[in-house]
This record gives structure tokens, sequence and C-alpha cells, in this order.
């Protein structure tokens, strides 16, 4: 099998602990040259916190678009990259919403949005919820936690509501596994 695009040189053109930008040289296999650029970030997970008949989502404000979002818990870890994906979701459940689950299920595997970020995503179930406290991360000020029930869920994001591609994403997939 050869390669479609062979990679000529690489550069970082910005970083941060969130993301590193970086314009890669490419020639293509009719041997066209040119630029591509990148944005490396790690995995994250998202969390599908179900209790009966309901979930639990976060609510906050999400800056590149000026608006307040309603969205099933996720998150990286930028300082542990390669961290557990089920430590992971755990962590990141109990951070944003003060919840543990005793049973977990996975439902699997995403990418982002692959045509420019290489960053995926590992889904999860949670149940047999217990409510702890919540642990905010500073950039995460202001979210909110609302139980809603699947039904009404459903109907926010046929109405176009819900407009975080990845919970949706993750709620079809859970739902076409039979898991909801």
């Amino acid at each position: 099998m050869t390669q479609d695009i062979k990679t000529l040189s690489s550069k970082v053109v910005y970083q941060n602990k969130w993301m590193t930008l970086r314009e890669d040289a490419i020639r293509r296999a009719s041997g066209a040259e040119g630029i591509y650029s990148v944005v490396d970030k790690p995995h994250f997970a998202i969390v599908i916190a179900v209790d009966n008949d309901a979930v639990y989502m976060v609510e906050q404000f999400r800056y590149p678009i000026g608006e307040r979002q309603l969205e099933f818990p996720q998150g990286a870890w930028e300082e542990n990259p390669e961290a557990d994906p089920y430590a992971l979701a755990a962590g990141e459940l109990k951070e944003e919403t003060g919840l543990s689950a005793a049973q977990w299920e996975y439902v699997g595997f995403q990418y982002l949005a692959y045509g420019f970020c290489n960053q995926g995503y590992h889904i999860f179930l949670a149940r047999e919820l217990t409510q702890g406290e919540k642990n905010l991360d500073p950039e995460e000020e202001g979210l909110i936690t609302h139980r809603i029930p699947l039904k009404e869920l459903e109907q926010k994001i046929k109405r176009g509501d819900i407009k975080d591609a990845t919970t949706c994403n993750a709620f079809g997939l859970a739902r076409l596994h039979g898991l909801l």
C-alpha cells in the first residue's frame, strides 16, 4: 500500500498547554507539493451519565461561539495525554458534575474533525450514580449541571438546540447500540 501523502517537513507554528498547531510541507501521490495544517490535541472522553430515563448534562459558556450550550460531560487531561480512557471518563464526570458511577460501559471511539485535527474521543455510558462534590477547573467557571429526561434531550437534538456534535454523535451511537 502506498502512502497518499508524504510529510517532507514539519514545524510548530503555535503551542499552548491545550494544543499544538503545526504546518507540514507535503507531497501528494501525484507529486504535487503543498502544505497541511494540523491541530494536535490529546484524545478526550465524553460521558453519558444515565439515571433511570434521564441523563446528566452540563451547560457552559463556549467562548468561540459566544453562547452557553448543553453537552455531555467531557474533557481531556492535557498534562496526562496517555491516561487510561476509563480513568479520564470517571475523572471528568466527577470534576464537572460531582457524580461517581458504579457501572461503566464503553460505547466506542470517534474522531472529532480529522480533516484538520488528530483528536479523537472515547464515549462511555455511566450508570448507578452517586452524587458528590464538583471540582471544576478555572476554565469551567459558571458550569451548571442539568438532569434532563431522555425524551426531552431527543427533542432538543431534533430541534437543533443541542449544537455540540460530539454530544449528538455520542447519543446517536449509544442509541444504535441499544444502550439508551
